[in-house]
């Protein structure tokens, strides 16, 4: 009790000190080392001014209002006139050693004035006085324009009409005025006012435009935790971020430099302030004295409030200091003068308590405890709500904050080789580098550096010069291509800001032979950047084929240059470096030989015979493996390497003809003719409808439903051996209307038919196996001899070489593999591809007869062309109708498994257009079979 009685208040003093120093310390942290300065020695300015008020009897409080009032009239009259202007307004007068915002003055000016007017008891005309007194300096601020200090003074007016204890039927009147004037102030506000507003309403502005100041005031708080980041060394480009971090958003920069414990010291600094003006004024001797101190009290308390909110985005932000703490010269000395007006409030109702005239309720300003509670607990919950956002959203806001000044240009990944089974390279990298530069810091840098740079690229330091300044507000430019020992050599050289990775060009030294195996490597386009969303822009991926496949191990993983910029974007520092990680090297089971002999084998026969495409698949029986894929036509897939050459292009993917970027053997399907007759079989074999040893009438056709259906020659009647030997049409027409196309359908697709191989290449065609059902959803219909052409792989069935190889090895071995081209990955040995386990089919072991007609064509029969290997075969030939086929619209198909009695591999060949599949595609179906067979034994 003894301590309210001091004249002093050393509680009031050292708080208006903590926040110069808060304030003091903010700048200096921020790198503001003048304004630092600056604010300590106004600061000290201010101590003497406060000093020299607190002596000022209470007396002469109403005369040194009226001498602020006035100047601050004459000194806003004066800013129009010499004012000097910043973003459209002027608001300050340049007093040569210092500036002066008069508006500062008029603050306090209103709460003496006021206080003055209203310390008697209240009329009309003294309420009046006020309005029309308070009027003027409020409406020069508002032409300046300064419209939140416009707000501010309406404010300051209306909080001492309260203090005073005006009648609130005076009062309502005004406020409904207020309130119905506040759409009018919309006409008066600046772009970026209204900019202000629309962001605190909208909460979705654009964070690098109007919503920049609260974005960064958000990550400022959110990010600092406890103790702030302002020791962190690269706080001084961290702070560059954060606007007016030394006036409006002084709070959010100590908070992000020193933590929310230098924010809750601010704040309790501020209630100290107000708490001891409240209790000054409740000592006052005189009502006008009181008020005085009560008025104080809210300038600190509403300042504040404002200023903290709008630091934490709960308003619009509008500009508001905080009073001591925050940078400003007038503001500074008039907040210690304002103080200095408490302390000779309290010296004088300590001292000369008994002189007191009127009652101690008279005289104390109504409100002002709760006003001063008010304020507290509203500084309490903005407190409460800037822990709050470092709880939940401090991780990501640091985040934010670190990478918003970090700009990294990308370093590509070299991408990793393809090699065959034996090792033998099918796509490699192009030894090119590119070089580049960052434009802004290298043109900065060593005279010496660039003329060491021209050198190494030959080119003049004038051209280099040019192409700098051409480039300057780029973060990278390219200066060009060099060949690995040039890149070596600027590599070496160790020049800052310079750049050497790798192009990314891709070389296909096979070209058309393995083109629709490997695909081709391009820039992401939309397409690419869904297929892999992390994908960086710019970035090469494969664009088909295994490329593309395989794209993610053969991609490596990008490295970064990263490097420090200021808000501008402009560079100021090298930061982290990550070197990229070159991609896997991919090793196949292809076999180039294998690949490069069913090439030229099918060249040759489609020559021959007139066909106008071309597949063979070549496959290891037991695991899927695949040992060559050929197509044919193909596509050179080097000119889609940049530079691309637009004729070159053209002519791989235009003109009349097949598709001649197709994977013929995976991609096309047709009808399979014949080869689908032991499919059929198979069907039988599973539902044991008829004896395989059944003889079936034969005849050169077959009439059905009124209709007539050839066999491809005249022939007796057949068992199942036989009819498979010669390709009985007429057998198998009968043998599929036992069946039914339900039986036939279900068995097939346990071998393939209708669905996709599985193999790892990307847009396989899945074919086509027609039911009565299916063929009815599309709009179809299904007529009585669909069946009969549905059991000889025509009509409705339709399949790619891939599905022929596939349910000819099935059938063979009892087991569905699934067709595979990579086999591992890495360095040496590598890492084993997953490969997906033969699936045993459920009928295998009533397929003997099946596989006895298969081995009996190959011996003697439309296959026995291979009755000369050196070991046993099986194979089943077919001359498929098809209206797409040029000529007499005959595909050639041929399929064969070795050695048969444990298969080992399926050869199966396909030349649409190119007639009977024994004379077309046979000998490429043996040539292959020779080798492979020449390869392992």
């Amino acid at each position: 009790m003894q301590a309210d009685r001091r004249r002093s208040d050393p509680w009031l003093v050292a708080a208006a000190v903590v926040l110069v120093a808060l304030g003091v310390l903010n700048m200096w942290t921020t790198g503001m080392t003048a304004p630092a300065v600056r604010h300590a020695v106004l600061a000290g300015v201010g101590l003497g001014a406060m000093w020299a008020t607190s002596r000022m009897r209470i007396a002469t409080l109403s005369r040194f209002g009226w001498i602020l009032y006035i100047v601050s009239v004459v000194l806003l009259v004066a800013v129009p006139l010499i004012g000097i202007a910043t973003m459209g307004a002027q608001r300050w007068l340049n007093l040569g050693v210092f500036t002066l915002q008069p508006s500062e003055i008029a603050k306090l000016a209103l709460v003496l004035v006021p206080a003055s007017i209203l310390a008697r008891d209240y009329t009309v005309r003294r309420f009046l006085a006020v309005l029309a007194v308070a009027c003027v300096p409020i409406a020069l601020v508002a032409l300046q324009p300064d419209l939140s200090t416009a707000v501010v003074l309406v404010f300051t007016v209306v909080l001492m009409l309260i203090l005073a204890r005006v009648p609130m039927r005076s009062l309502l009147p005004l406020f409904a005025l207020g309130v119905a004037s506040l759409p009018l102030a919309l006409l008066f506000l600046r772009p970026y006012q209204l900019d202000r507003i629309n962001v605190f309403l909208s909460r979705d502005a654009d964070p690098q435009g109007s919503g920049w100041a609260a974005w960064q005031a958000d990550i400022a708080i959110g990010s600092a935790g406890w103790w702030g980041l302002g020791r962190e060394p690269d706080y001084g480009l961290r702070a560059t971020y954060l606007p007016e971090s030394e006036h409006d958003l002084a709070f959010a920069s100590l908070v992000y430099g020193w933590g929310l414990v230098a924010g809750l010291a601010v704040v309790l600094a501020v209630v100290i302030i107000v708490w001891r003006a409240v209790l000054a004024a409740r000592h006052a001797r005189t009502r006008e004295a009181a008020l005085v101190a009560a008025g104080v009290a809210g300038l600190f308390g509403i300042h504040t409030v404002v200023s903290v909110a709008q630091s934490l985005s709960l308003l619009p932000h509008t500009g508001m200091p905080i009073p001591l703490f925050s940078y400003g010269g007038t503001a500074s000395i008039v907040g210690f003068v304002s103080l200095g007006l408490v302390l000779a409030v309290r010296r004088d109702g300590v001292t000369r308590s008994l002189w007191a005239t009127e009652s101690r309720k008279r005289r104390l300003p109504r409100g002002v405890s709760t006003s001063a509670v008010a304020v507290t607990a509203s500084l309490v919950a903005m407190s409460m709500f800037a822990w709050q956002l470092q709880t939940a959203h401090g991780g990501d806001l640091r985040a934010t904050s670190d990478t918003q000044m970090l700009r990294c240009l990308r370093l590509p990944a070299e991408r990793g080789d393809i090699l065959d089974r034996n090792g033998v390279p099918v796509a490699v990298n192009v030894a090119e580098y590119s070089v580049a530069v960052v434009p802004r810091m290298f043109a900065d840098g060593d005279p010496g550096v660039r003329d060491e740079l021209a050198a190494l690229l030959a080119i003049t330091p004038d051209e280099l010069a040019d192409d700098l300044t051409s480039a300057e507000e780029e973060m990278q430019l390219v200066l060009g291509r060099v060949g690995a020992e040039q890149a070596r050599r600027i590599v070496d050289a160790q020049l800052p800001w310079v750049l050497v990775y790798p192009t990314g060009r891709r070389q296909y030294p096979q070209g058309e032979s393995l083109a629709s195996v490997l695909g081709y490597v391009g820039t992401a386009d939309e397409q690419g950047m869904q297929y892999w969303p992390n994908l960086p822009l710019g970035a090469r991926v494969g664009k088909a084929g295994l490329e593309m496949q395989y794209d993610a191990l053969l991609r490596g993983v990008d490295g970064r240059q990263c490097m420090y910029v200021d808000p501008s974007g402009r560079p100021v520092g090298t930061g982290e470096r990550v070197d990229p990680v070159r991609g896997h090297d991919l090793r196949l089971h292809l076999d180039l030989g294998m690949q490069q002999a069913a090439t030229d084998a099918l060249a040759q026969a489609m020559r021959t015979s007139g066909g106008d495409l071309g597949a063979a698949v070549v496959m290891d029986a037991r695991t899927g493996g695949v040992l060559a894929l050929a197509s044919v036509p193909g596509y050179d897939n080097n000119v889609f390497e940049p530079p691309v050459d637009p004729v070159a292009l053209a002519a791989q993917t235009e003109g009349t003809g097949p598709g001649r970027m197709l994977n013929h053997a995976a991609q096309t399907a047709v009808p399979p003719g014949s080869t689908f007759k032991i499919v059929t079989a198979a069907a039988n074999a599973a539902s044991h409808v008829l004896s395989p040893d059944t003889v079936l009438a034969g005849g050169a056709s077959y009439a059905y439903g009124g209709h007539t259906f050839a066999n491809w020659q005249p022939m007796g009647g057949n068992s199942l051996l036989g009819a498979i030997q010669w390709s009985d049409n007429v057998y198998f027409y009968q043998l599929a209307d036992l069946l039914g196309p339900e039986r036939i359908a279900t068995t097939a697709g346990e071998l393939g038919a209708g669905s996709p191989t599985g193999i790892d290449l990307p847009n396989e065609s899945a074919g086509f196996l027609g039911t009565p059902e299916n063929v009815s959803d599309i709009g179809g219909a299904w007529y009585p001899g669909s069946t009969l052409l549905m059991g000889i792989g025509q009509g409705t069935v339709s399949s790619t070489p891939l599905q022929v190889a596939r349910w000819t090895s099935g059938i063979a071995s009892g087991a569905m593999v699934t067709p595979q081209l990579a086999a591992s990955y890495g360095p040496a040995e590598g890492v084993p591809v997953p490969t997906e386990a033969p699936h045993r089919l459920s009928f295998a072991d009533e397929l003997g007869p099946v596989r006895a007609g298969m081995r009996a064509s190959a011996t003697a029969g439309t296959a026995g062309q291979l009755a000369s290997l050196p070991v046993p075969a099986g194979a089943k030939t077919g001359t498929a109708e098809d209206p797409s086929a040029p000529g007499k619209g005959l595909n050639a198909w041929f399929s064969a498994v070795a050695p048969f009695d444990a298969p080992e591999v399926v050869v199966t060949a396909l030349v649409r257009g190119g007639g009977f599949g024994s004379a077309t595609s046979g000998p490429v179906v043996k040539t292959l079979l020779e080798r492979y067979l020449a390869q392992t034994r």
